[in-house]
């Protein structure tokens, strides 16, 4: 079962992965051109309203509504009914996002004084924004088809084609960035343009998978389809769920908007840098497990249905704790290699340095909580993650609160660092509680491996690293080659670590600990 999972997984993982190398040289890119200033600060809430809805009401509360209701159907059901069912919820989808589309577009002056309180009505900041969400919005309603598409596909087992459509999102907005942008009065125009165009390059990338499946949706309005209704009912409580994170970092969107010029665009650009191994790993291992754990539920498999969650978080732990590591200790280093040139300023890295070291310690809880998230929904038990997601959320506000004016955009990052733990113990908690989840033997000495070779590796980060004033002030060819040997260092010095410690792949792929 493990070594299916593992195969599914690294081909979504390597996907994943090219999209974030995608996304990186997007934002170095945008840093050089626009910095982190008003206009960036402005762009980062056009795009992360929509993005945040998409989140939330597709890959999140839909997606993990529909995936289960699909392989019930899928395993269930005839092929016709099957189809029949999918076609509900395209037209159903569709409708109900047109909808939603039309009234952001006529409501974004408000939709910007909601989201960015901070944002004087006066300002530039304010005017660019409603601009900028006005084309951006639209987004919303592609991208989220685009999704339903992607968890059709990923049901039946063509995990590759969805996680490998977030790369032309990062293909447009270069392009944009670097063709359209010198050629416009207001050149960060051009990025809501980018995300626009990517919306239906997005979509019409899947479509031809689906032709070949066979499933290629004929939109139907059916409000009233028992699939749907299905559907409608799991969405509600969902969106909270698996979402908890997206809706805390609009929620730090909101305190930064209060705090100094840049704040918004240091949190941007520290928030890009986290999603690296929380995409690459966090997101690709929920993926491929919810089909999994939807199937091992309906057929009543109850301890392939455990011993697929205790894999995913072994994964979860050998690489989320890693990388924690080196974004806390190495935070200064990445972010001058990546992104100082042109308008971003050696200030720009020593501020946001400041909020990825703090979201450091929230990238194992994260992926975590779309771990033990996923053990709720494939049981089509939404409601738990709802009540546990509003007591995080909760936290993150009353949090923020009390840190960010002590220590500012930093306080606001630690605030969703500490709401993430909050979120990921209580789901783990309760899945063991209602044994759901009964962890595999050896898990001690399985963590004591890897806190033995994570503290190598921390060692090894510390003093190859060096000064981060010697970093800003060096040529960038130095700064790459110098960020190489350090990661490469650390990645052979913390496989070495586990070997040493006795670490061996079968305490991952086999059932034994």
């Amino acid at each position: 079962m493990s070594k299916s999972l593992f195969r599914s997984t690294s081909t979504v993982a390597s996907m994943t992965l090219v999209s974030r190398i995608a996304g990186f040289l997007r934002d170095m890119v945008t840093a050089q051109l626009f910095g982190a200033g008003a206009a960036f600060d402005a762009f980062s809430i056009a795009f992360r309203i929509p993005n945040l809805m998409r989140r939330l009401f597709a890959e999140g509360s839909f997606s993990q509504a529909f995936v289960p209701v699909l392989s019930e159907y899928q395993k269930q059901r005839t092929p016709a009914e099957t189809k029949d069912f999918i076609n509900a919820i395209a037209g159903t989808l569709g409708i109900v996002l047109l909808g939603v589309t039309v009234m952001g577009v006529i409501l974004s002056p408000w939709i910007i004084r909601v989201f960015a309180p901070g944002f004087a009505p006066s300002g530039a900041r304010f005017a660019y924004a409603i601009s900028m969400l006005r084309i951006t919005f639209p987004y919303l309603m592609l991208i989220s088809l685009t999704a339903f598409c992607g968890a059709i596909l990923n049901t039946y087992s063509r995990f590759w084609v969805a996680a490998f459509t977030p790369i032309w999102l990062n293909v447009c907005m270069i392009t944009a960035a670097l063709y359209l942008s010198p050629r416009l009065h207001i050149p960060i125009m051009a990025l809501a343009v980018g995300v626009l165009v990517a919306g239906f390059v997005q979509l019409f990338f899947q479509l031809p998978f689906l032709w070949r499946l066979r499933l290629m949706p004929r939109p139907a309005i059916r409000f009233n389809d028992p699939g749907v209704m299905r559907v409608l009912k799991l969405m509600v409580p969902a969106i909270f769920g698996v979402s908890v994170f997206q809706i805390n970092v609009m929620v730090d969107t909101l305190f930064a908007s209060l705090l100094v010029v840049g704040s918004v665009s240091w949190l941007y650009y520290s928030d890009r840098l986290m999603e690296f191994p929380l995409g690459v790993i966090g997101v690709a291992i929920s993926t491929v497990i919810l089909p999994h754990l939807s199937r091992h539920h309906a057929s009543e498999a109850h301890q392939d249905f455990s011993q697929t969650i205790d894999w995913a978080l072994r994964c979860v732990l050998l690489v989320g704790i890693p990388a924690a590591v080196v974004f806390a200790i190495i935070a200064g280093p990445l972010l001058s290699t990546l992104f100082q040139r042109g308008h971003f300023t050696p200030e720009a890295v020593f501020m946001t340095r400041k909020s990825l070291s703090m979201f450091a310690i929230g990238i194992t809880p994260f992926m975590l909580v779309k771990i033990l998230a996923a053990g709720f929904y494939a049981r089509q038990d939404m409601g738990t993650p709802v009540r546990i997601g509003l007591i995080a959320m909760v936290s993150n506000m009353i949090l923020n609160a009390l840190l960010f004016w002590p220590f500012k955009h930093a306080g606001i990052a630690l605030a969703t660092s500490l709401s993430a733990i909050i979120n990921s113990g209580f789901l783990l908690i309760l899945l063991q509680r209602r044994g759901f989840y009964l962890p595999r033997v050896g898990w001690r000495i399985f963590g004591a491996r890897v806190c033995a070779a994570n503290a190598l590796m921390a060692v090894w980060l510390w003093f190859s690293a060096g000064n981060l004033q010697q970093w800003v002030t060096a040529r960038t060819l130095w700064r790459v080659e110098h960020l190489a040997v350090v990661l490469v260092g650390a990645g052979i010095v913390y496989l070495l670590g586990l070997f040493v410690v006795g670490m061996r792949p079968r305490h991952v792929l086999m059932a034994g600990g």
